[in-house]
């Protein structure tokens, strides 16, 4: 079976930047172990899977190793590549996935994702700390731990041990910090035990930065940047218990990959 496959950065308006990932429409659902093998040859930190369905799509995720729950930059992949390649005129776009029902709107070059909001919960764990090198000044239980750092050069400066990291039992570390120059807050993301070291653009992390920064910053529109060696950009607004993502996307290759299913 040969099968169009797509990778996009996203998350920033410029090639080799952003957040890769991989996406692969699919006129009908193959073997979940052939769609985890796609993702470990990809090696990329996820590849997306969509079928048309109703008037909308199915969409699952991969990492090189598990199936995701959640994922913001290859679900923005996604959307562009039906608004870019697809479907041309669509707009709006509404993918049925493990988290419910995530919308999709294209502005222009820009994309807004509506995605659900991650509680937080004060938490205590020095295998964080120890884990990440440096002892954060506020630690919260989330999908994974929120480590708050006193400033951008801080969450910069993190190396963690991603063995130790691997070895927590929540999906990972999100590091943050106060943004400068504009930038409303700062962060990094590690999840080795998800077969991604360091995320270099992630979408998902907003719905848990976005509720503790809207808080602490008293407004719900804020920018956020990822600083990863690639980096990304977000614009984000909290909604209740939404949060709405905007982001861009460019194309870096269109191709075609041949599966046995």
């Amino acid at each position: 079976m040969e099968l169009p496959l797509y990778q996009v950065d996203a998350f920033t308006d410029r090639l080799f930047a952003g957040n890769p990932a991989a996406v692969c429409p699919l006129p009908r659902w193959l073997k979940d172990e052939t769609m985890q093998s796609i993702a470990a040859e990809n090696n990329l930190a996820e590849t997306a899977f969509f079928l048309a369905e109703g008037e909308g799509y199915r969409l699952r995720w991969f990492t090189p190793t598990v199936e995701a729950n959640l994922c913001g930059h290859a679900t923005l992949a996604s959307a562009f590549v039906i608004s870019s390649f697809l479907e041309p005129t669509r707009r709006r776009m509404n993918f049925e996935t493990r988290s419910g029902r995530l919308t999709v709107t294209r502005e222009g070059d820009s994309y807004l994702l509506d995605f659900p909001i991650w509680g937080l919960k004060p938490a205590r764990n020095p295998a964080v700390g120890k884990a990440m090198g440096q002892e954060p000044t506020e630690l919260f239980a989330s999908i994974p731990y929120l480590a708050v750092y006193g400033s951008a050069a801080d969450v910069a400066a993190l190396n963690p041990d991603l063995k130790a990291v691997a070895a927590l039992d929540l999906d990972g570390v999100l590091a943050t910090a106060p943004g400068e120059n504009g930038i409303d807050y700062v962060a990094r993301y590690f999840a080795p035990g998800a077969g991604i070291p360091e995320d270099p653009a992630t979408g998902s992390a907003q719905c848990a930065l976005m509720p503790y920064w809207a808080a602490r910053l008293k407004r719900q529109r804020l920018i956020g940047r990822q600083i990863s060696k690639r980096g990304g950009d977000f614009r984000c607004e909290l909604l209740g218990d939404r949060v709405h993502i905007g982001g861009q996307a460019v194309c870096y290759l269109k191709g075609s990959i041949v599966v046995d299913d």
